[in-house]
């Protein structure tokens, strides 16, 4: 099955494409990364065109590894209101770039997806970078944050979904 981890944001959209053999299976040899990266805009741009941006490279990532599942983090709460209105906008993206494609769509929220992968929901944001690292047995932590989290998004649905 293929995943596809989704990290929202107007700016820089990470996302992480992943293979697991089994669902709620936490080996290893279960799962491994196909590619993680993000979809950058630049804030020169207006807001239409950055969701235009976002809304192409996901739909070029969706016809690039045909994924089965959609899983993007939860919107839940926010320190600052202009920052939630423009994430809230790019996950609308998301879930409509899924829609048409026909991919469902999942979503966990922060404390979840760090309780599902690092064991805590109070894990430090370097804890599940380190937990990812070794799961996927990468020689460094994945870059850019935005990437590491849509893996840790991915390997949430991975680890904790029934079948």
């Amino acid at each position: 099955m293929i995943i596809i981890g989704i990290d929202p944001g107007t700016a820089t959209t990470g996302y992480g494409v992943i293979v697991a053999k089994k669902i709620n299976c936490r080996t290893k040899s279960n799962f491994k990364c196909l590619e993680y990266g993000t979809i950058k805009t630049s804030p020169l741009q207006t807001p239409s065109e950055r969701l235009r941006i976002l809304n192409n490279g996901l739909d070029k990532l969706l016809k690039k590894h045909k994924p089965e599942i959609l899983v993007v983090e939860s919107l839940f709460f926010f320190r600052n209101f202009k920052t939630a209105m423009p994430v809230s906008q790019a996950k609308g993206v998301i879930l409509l770039t899924a829609a048409k494609k026909k991919v469902p769509v999942y979503e966990f929220t922060p404390l979840q997806v760090k309780m599902i992968v690092a064991g805590s929901g109070r894990a430090e944001k370097k804890e599940v970078q380190i937990k990812i690292k070794s799961l996927f047995n990468f020689k460094d932590i994945p870059k850019p944050d935005d990437a590491a989290d849509a893996l840790a998004i991915a390997l949430a649905y991975v680890f904790f979904k029934r079948a």
